[in-house]
């Protein structure tokens, strides 16, 4: 199963946070960092890390147990030695399954579109593209190239099974490889949200409606849909031999394991659908974040005010925050509002602002006209508490706390969309 798109939700003030199951918009240089929880690191191709996730491992052993089994049947000569047929087979699947993910990568920087790195996990690869694609050709085409590449996978393996028997461990493997190929191929094409052919389908109704978020609801219910059939289908379909399996060899386990492995990817598929249209929802009300509308007016104070006068001062002007200037007005920290809090009132008088402040830097200083993206790539690349944000002519405008970005993300995410 592939999942390539944007994923996660930007935290600001910290790290931000697809086959696909989910899709944000974090900027940064490809490679650059390293991602907690990424799993292993083997490899930066591109200048995009690669992560094997320690859930693979579990589908690894997975696939080595079922596909040695099945070559027991096939070469019952092999003995012991078939797992280990198996578990290269299961490591050739999955370099297929970057080969997938690596076709998104290249397009997707092709079109200056940050990745932050692809992960190898349980039910496939994700490419983490970390922004939405500009136009909805282009969105079809960064879509398209993954099971394109799959299915051209296919081809190269069904080329040199012709020339090899099919009853030897190369023609096995070649078998099996092509059919798996094809497979990813085609179950991402499933027109439906969170794969590869939902991010098509968005595509196309983008390009009839005009309208990217009508693209994402139409895919994204049509997700919805196909994880219900999945869920209900894959199982009847094992159970009356669709597959061109013997249905007289299925025991209770074998009904167990379909139920199973049906109601996982149901709801990876439904839960990817719905994170595409949280995120769609989140990428359309992003415009409305502007430090200008969430900065809180703020007071000038000098280093040695109390904190108690400092707030009297503010409780007049109708401000919320404190900046605290030299002897020229030129702003050198902003007091933190955590440390105002752990302050007890009868004890404020005697504390100077000073020893409650965080020293300015430029990064700490937040242009009022940025919005969006754009705000939310200044305050991550720079995590704080709060900002000073500044007018174009350097004039103090007040202080922006990430506790209020955090909430207006929260609300904006809780909006309907338009």
């Amino acid at each position: 199963m592939d999942e390539s798109g944007n994923s996660g939700r930007p935290q600001p003030g910290a790290g931000a946070g697809g086959t696909d199951p989910g899709t944000g918009p974090d900027k940064g240089k490809p490679g650059r960092r390293e991602e907690p929880g990424g799993g292993i690191l083997m490899g930066r191709p591109f200048g995009v890390p690669v992560y094997v996730a320690p859930s693979w491992f579990l589908v690894a052993a997975l696939i080595t147990w079922v596909f040695g089994g099945q070559l027991d049947r096939v070469l019952p000569g092999l003995g012991a030695a078939r797992y280990l047929v198996a578990l290269f087979f299961a490591i050739a699947f999955y370099a297929s399954v970057l080969v997938h993910e690596l076709a998104h990568t290249v397009v997707a920087l092709h079109y200056k579109l940050p990745v932050r790195r692809i992960q190898l996990q349980f039910f496939g690869g994700v490419s983490e593209i970390e922004k939405e694609s500009e136009t909805p050709g282009r969105e079809f085409v960064l879509a398209f190239v993954g099971p394109l590449l799959s299915l051209v996978l296919a081809g190269v393996f069904y080329i040199p099974l012709n020339f090899v028997e099919r009853g030897t461990v190369p023609g096995v493997l070649l078998g099996g490889l092509m059919i798996s190929n094809l497979i990813v191929a085609v179950f991402n094409l499933l027109p439906g949200l969170p794969l590869d052919g939902g991010r098509m389908l968005r595509a196309v109704v983008w390009k009839i409606t005009g309208r990217p978020m009508s693209g994402t609801v139409a895919a994204a219910w049509v997700g919805r849909a196909l994880a219900v059939i999945t869920l209900i289908g894959l199982p009847l379909l094992t159970r009356t031999g669709s597959f061109g399996n013997n249905t007289d060899d299925l025991s209770g386990m074998d009904t167990v394991i379909d139920a199973l492995l049906a109601a996982v990817l149901a709801a990876i598929i439904w839960t990817g659908a719905g994170n595409s249209l949280r995120m769609a929802r989140l990428r359309e009300h992003l415009p409305d974040l502007r430090a200008r509308a969430l900065t809180r007016r703020a007071v000038p104070v000098e280093a040695a005010t109390p904190l108690s006068e400092a707030l009297r001062r503010a409780n007049e002007a109708g401000a919320r925050a404190l900046v605290v200037v030299d002897g020229n007005g030129d702003p050198k920290a902003v007091v933190r509002e955590a440390a105002i809090v752990s302050v007890p009132e009868h004890r404020r008088p005697w504390v100077a602002v000073s020893g409650l402040a965080q020293d300015l830097t430029d990064d700490m200083k937040v242009p009022a006209e940025l919005a969006g993206e754009a705000l939310l790539d200044r305050l991550k690349a720079s995590p704080a508490t709060e900002y000073l944000v500044v007018e174009d002519t350097g004039e103090i405008y007040g202080v922006l706390s990430t506790a209020d970005v955090e909430r207006a993300f929260v609300a904006a995410m809780a909006r309907p969309a338009a």
